[in-house]
C-alpha cells in the first residue's frame, strides 16, 4: 500500500536524448512535439511524469541541422545541445548525451520523427510493472525500410542473440527508456567500438518491452548505406564478448576430430591408397587436417587472451553499483501543482496502437534553404 501511495505523490523526471545527424527538415517538429511534456503528464496507470529537458546531441551531419538545434535551444528552456568535434555515429552520440543527462530516467529516440513521444507513458508503466532497467519499443507495425532490409535485421539479431547469448538481441531498438542511473554509469566506461545495447546488456538482465507504432518517414531516404548496416552489424558481434572468438577452437577440434577419423578408416581399410594413382592422398589429407585442427585450436586459445583484452578495451566492467533498485525514486524536491500544471487533468493522450496515429504538428522552424537533403538515418 505504501508503495501504490508513493507512485501517486512521485514525479517521474524524464532525460530524452536525440542523436541528431540529419535533423534539418525534422527536428523542429520532433521538439514541438515534446515541449506539452516539459508541463507534466500522467501515464495510462496515472503515474506522474515530466520531460525535464531534451538533450540534442550534434554528431556533425551533412545538412543543417546546427542551425535549426540553435533556434531551437533559444525557444524552448528545456532544449540543451551536445556539440561532437566530429561524425562519431549514432550510438556514441547517444552515450555523450546520457552522460550529460539529469532525468532519473534517460528516453533515446531519433531525430527523424517516426518515434512517437505519446508512447512515453507506456514505457515508464512497463518499467514500474516489471522493474526494468531497459525498455525498448517494440513495433507493431511493419517498418518502412523495405523487405529485404527489415528481413536481414530480424534475423541477424536473432542470430546474434542465438549464437552469442544475447537473449535480448532481438528487442534492440533505438527507442528506447533507460534507467538514469544505470545510463550515466554506463556512459562513464563505455569505450571506443562499443555497441549501446550490447553494453546494456552488461549490466542489466531486467529488460522489457513496449508496443508502439513506427510512423512513417514521409519519404526520407535512409542515411545507413548496406556497408554502413554491415558494420553496425559487425560492431554488436565484437562487443558480444568471446563467444565468437571460441568458435575457432570449436572449428579446429572438429577439424581435428574428422582428421583422426579419416586416419581410423585408411589404417582399418585394406584397400586404401593400394591405386596408383590415389596412393599418398590419404596421409596428405590426414597431416592437413590434423595440423589445421591444431593451428586453428591453437588460435582459439590465443584468442581467448585476446578476448579479455577486448572486454577491457570496450570498458566492459566487473561490476556496477547502482542505485536503489526500487522503481520508486522520487524527486529531491516535493510535488507542487507549479510542476504538475497539466498533470492532474491528464491533458495529453496515450497513443493507442490500435488506433489512428495522430497528426505531426508542423515545423516551428524553418529551414535552412530549400535543399532537398537525404533523410535521418
Amino acid at each position: 500500500m505504501d508503495n501504490v501511495d508513493a507512485t501517486a505523490s512521485t514525479v517521474y523526471s524524464i532525460s530524452v536524448v536525440v542523436p541528431v545527424y540529419q535533423g534539418e527538415r525534422t527536428l523542429a517538429a520532433v521538439v514541438a512535439e515534446l515541449e506539452p511534456y516539459t508541463r507534466g503528464a500522467r501515464t495510462p496507470d496515472g503515474v506522474a511524469y515530466r520531460v525535464s529537458e531534451v538533450l540534442l546531441v550534434h554528431d556533425n551531419g551533412p545538412d543543417h541541422s546546427d542551425i535549426v538545434m540553435r533556434t531551437l535551444e533559444v525557444q524552448y528552456p528545456f532544449v540543451s545541445i551536445i556539440w561532437l568535434s566530429r561524425n562519431f555515429g549514432q550510438h556514441a552520440a547517444t552515450i555523450a548525451g546520457m552522460a550529460a543527462s539529469k532525468g532519473r530516467w534517460i528516453l533515446t529516440m531519433d531525430e527523424d520523427g517516426q518515434h512517437d513521444p505519446a508512447s512515453i507513458g507506456a514505457f515508464l508503466d512497463t518499467a514500474i510493472r516489471e522493474r526494468a532497467g531497459v525498455v525498448y519499443a517494440r513495433f507493431t507495425n511493419e517498418r518502412p525500410h523495405g523487405l529485404f532490409r527489415a528481413a536481414a535485421s530480424r534475423s541477424s539479431k536473432r542470430m546474434l542473440g542465438a549464437a552469442f547469448r544475447l537473449p535480448d538481441a532481438s528487442q534492440f531498438q533505438s527507442y528506447r527508456l533507460v534507467r538514469g542511473d544505470v545510463g550515466r554509469k554506463l556512459a562513464g566506461f563505455a569505450a571506443t567500438g562499443v555497441y549501446l545495447d550490447v553494453a546494456l546488456s552488461w549490466v542489466t538482465n531486467r529488460v522489457a518491452t513496449s508496443p508502439t507504432r513506427l510512423r512513417t518517414a514521409d519519404g526520407r531516404v535512409s542515411g545507413y548505406s548496406l556497408p554502413a548496416l554491415f558494420a553496425y552489424f559487425w560492431r554488436m558481434v565484437l562487443t558480444s564478448g568471446t563467444t565468437g572468438l571460441r568458435f575457432v577452437s570449436v572449428l579446429g577440434g572438429i577439424i581435428a576430430v574428422i582428421g583422426v577419423i579419416i586416419a581410423i578408416y585408411i589404417i582399418a581399410s585394406p584397400n586404401v591408397g593400394q591405386e596408383p594413382e590415389t596412393a599418398g592422398w590419404a596421409s596428405l589429407i590426414v597431416v592437413i587436417l590434423l595440423c589445421s585442427g591444431a593451428i586453428l585450436v591453437s588460435l582459439g586459445v590465443i584468442a581467448e587472451y585476446i578476448g579479455v583484452s577486448l572486454n577491457v578495451a570496450m570498458g566492459r566492467p566487473l561490476y556496477l553499483v547502482v542505485d536503489d533498485p526500487e522503481t520508486i525514486m522520487p524527486e529531491d524536491e516535493p510535488v507542487t501543482p507549479e510542476t504538475m500544471r497539466s498533470a492532474d487533468t491528464a491533458t495529453i493522450p496515450y497513443l493507442d496502437p490500435a488506433e489512428p496515429q495522430a497528426v505531426r504538428p508542423e515545423p516551428t522552424v524553418a529551414p535552412h534553404g530549400t535543399e532537398n537533403h537525404p533523410g535521418a538515418r
